[in-house]
């Protein structure tokens, strides 16, 4: 089974590959004001591919950040004195002594 998956993996690799490989044509991209930047295709997509990546990051951080949170809460609400009794180191008992008599 793993090796199909390397398998899958490099042919989805090679394939992209050669769509980079066959998309080198130089493209423009016009911005506003007049300014443009011209690069092959290749890199266009490339920097589009990791600027949503970064935004989908980006979108996500406050709700790992609240989840953290939850999870942290309800963590500690759960805590029950008896863990805390474990994890607490306990003072050795007394020895016993035996009993005096009446001196």
């Amino acid at each position: 089974m793993r090796t199909l998956v390397w398998l899958f993996r490099a042919a989805v690799f090679f394939t992209l590959f050669a769509f980079a490989l066959n998309n080198n044509e130089p493209a423009r991209i016009v911005w506003f004001f007049g300014y443009e930047w011209r690069a092959p295709m290749v890199f266009i997509v490339l920097v589009a591919f990791a600027l949503g990546c970064a935004f989908g990051v980006f979108a996500m951080v406050p709700s790992w950040w609240r989840q953290r949170r939850v999870a942290r809460i309800a963590g500690a609400a759960t805590a029950t004195p008896a863990d805390a009794a474990v994890a607490a180191p306990t003072p050795p008992p007394e020895p016993m002594l035996p009993p005096r008599d009446g001196l």
